[in-house]
């Protein structure tokens, strides 16, 4: 079992400090990698319900605050929906996966998780007026 740490970035520079995750494949693929980042940032949300959300992607029926997204009629949020927001924000490139020093394009491509892993989500910021 390997712990993989999640790291998010933007291209501002700005960079979280990682998370760790339990997993105990030793291969698994992009796709399912995301969806098990999204399951569980989503499942720690429901069970404390705070006022913001901290996430790879925004939850539909927010707005973006300083430290993540406020939800505009607390709720519980669906994690197989914000699962496909996820995957379609990687298919249009709002984020890149890094996976050590290497990208992957591909939500199919398997990746090997070994000892130490980290992932990186690097968040795509649009440029002002263009």
């Amino acid at each position: 079992m390997a712990i993989v740490t999640f790291v998010d970035e933007t291209t501002t520079g700005d960079r979280s400090d990682g998370w760790g995750l339990e997993i105990a494949e030793e291969r698994l693929t992009v796709r399912e990698l995301i969806r098990r980042r999204v399951f569980q940032e989503v499942a720690e949300y429901n069970a404390r319900t705070p006022q913001v959300f901290q996430g790879l992607v925004r939850p539909q029926d927010t707005e973006r605050v300083l430290n993540g997204y406020a939800l505009r009629t607390p709720r519980r949020i669906d994690p197989e929906a914000q699962t496909d927001l996820a995957l379609r924000a990687f298919a249009g490139n709002g984020f890149l996966v890094l996976v050590g020093d290497r990208q992957v394009t591909e939500p199919d491509e398997e990746i090997e998780l070994a000892l130490g892993t980290e992932v990186t989500f690097l968040k795509l910021v649009p440029l002002v007026g263009g």
